[in-house]
This record gives structure tokens, sequence and C-alpha cells, in this order.
């Protein structure tokens, strides 16, 4: 059966339809790099890792794209393992990997369900550019930070970003989403707060859970995590949110999070 008749009975757990299709979509993989080629986010993100993870070790990326954080980390030596629902992603880090001679291994797989990682096997686990946000529901993305949290040693760490809801607030059009979102979710309780639904190149109905501060900490804390460092993020994400502490809540793009398993 091809993915695009798959019945919505059958798509894995917290996988949306979009994200089967986005997913299976083999342009949205081979015109990934060049894509985001200008997205100052990614420069951010890697400045994090780059403080953080400082001794080699295992390292899994969720939702590792085309392999843009796992390229540099196996170059500094770490035993890196990227995890994607794509296999035309996977291809790509593949194809990198064998170009420069570089061990990475690679598991297609539903971020819901990643039992077949043993407890306490990874030194440090990321999960960029909103990954988590693509996940449907709460239980399920508590489901996913659970198997995080199982899988990492005492004292590893997660780095980790999701986008501010509230950011919506300062854009016209998101300010009409926020009211419908708002009215849905009062309506509507397959809806959340936060769940959004865009046409995003060429797939329909594209799903994306945005955070509240309060939301993100929750999760990560009901997980057992315990926060390290926190960077809001600025308006065109190129670095910290300057004055945090005046109404950050609201003016953050979004943030990234390292969260540490406590020893």
């Amino acid at each position: 059966m091809s993915h695009e008749t798959r019945p919505h009975r059958r798509l894995p757990r917290g996988v949306t339809r979009s994200l089967w299709e986005y997913a299976h979509a083999k342009h949205i993989a081979t015109e990934y790099d060049e894509y985001f080629a200008d997205n100052r986010l990614f420069d951010v993100d890697a400045q994090v890792i780059a403080r953080h993870l400082t001794s080699p070790g295992v390292v899994v990326d969720l939702g590792c794209g085309t392999g843009r954080a796992l390229i540099p980390l196996a170059r500094r030596e770490f035993s890196p393992l990227g995890v994607d629902l794509s296999n035309h992603m996977l291809r790509i880090v593949a194809e990198k990997a064998a170009r420069e001679r570089l061990t990475i291994h690679r598991i297609r797989a539903n971020l819901v369900d990643l039992g077949f990682l043993r407890d306490a096997s990874i030194d440090y686990a990321i999960c960029l550019f909103s990954t988590l946000g693509m996940i449907r529901s709460r239980e399920n993305r508590g489901r996913t930070l659970d198997h995080v949290f199982r899988m990492l040693k005492p004292g590893g760490l997660l780095v980790i970003h999701v986008h501010n809801y509230w950011f919506n607030l300062f854009d016209r059009f998101g300010r009409r989403w926020i009211v419908r979102n708002l009215l849905d979710w009062t309506f509507n309780r397959q809806i959340e707060l936060g769940d959004k639904f865009f046409d995003y190149r060429g797939v329909p109905k594209m799903f994306l859970h945005t955070f509240t501060q309060r939301e993100f900490r929750k999760a990560l804390r009901r997980s057992g995590f315990r926060i390290r460092e926190w960077t809001p993020l600025n308006v065109p994400r190129t670095g910290r949110l300057a004055a945090s502490w005046f109404f950050g809540s609201l003016r953050a793009n979004g943030w990234i999070a390292v969260a540490e398993k406590k020893r």
C-alpha cells in the first residue's frame, strides 16, 4: 500500500497524515540543505552543541534530517546515530558520511517509539528545529521525552529547540491564528493550545505544535530533566534575546534548552 493511501488508523503513533507525507516526499530531502542554506538558527544551535558536547561519546540526533548536526560531531570523533522517519533524509546522511569517510549509524523510526534503544546507553541527545513540535499530542511528546531520559546515561544531556506560541502576537496573521486556535481549543478537545496547521512545500495541512514557555519547561521537568541552560531566541533567530527579563516569554521566537539527566 502506498503511503498516500495509508489509512489514518495505521499511521504511527503521534504521526499526522501531513508528517507522513513530508517524510515520504523525496523533494523535501533533496532540497533541504539548499532551502535552509541561510537559516541562522542552525548556526545558533551549532554553537550550543559545541559549547556543551565537549567530550566525545554516543550522540543520537532525533529527527536528524540530512545530518547537518551529525556531520560536525562525527568529525570530532563522536559516535553518532541519526534517527528519522524519512528514508530519503537518511540516504542523504549516508551519502555525506561516505564522502568524508565518516561512520554515522542510521535508523528509520518514529520518535514516539524508541524502545529499541537501551536504557542508559547514550551520552547525548539532540532534537533540533522544533522536531518535538512535529509530534501530535502532549501525551506522545511526553513519551518521546521519557524515552530520551531513559536512554541517556546519568549526567547525559539533551539539546532541544521549540517554537514559542505567543510570538505569534507580533504578526497580524499570527494574531488571527491565535484567536482561531483559542476557539478551536475551546470547542474541539482534539485540538491542543498551540496546534498549528499550514501548507508547507507542497504538503497540505502540515502539523506543528508551538509551546508556551511554561509548557516547555514543565514537559522537560515531568520527564525528569534538570534544565542546565535556557536560551530565548531573538526575532531573527541569530542569538539570545536581549533583555529577556522583559516579557521574554512573549517576545522570544523560541527556545533552545540544554537539559540534564541528574546523576
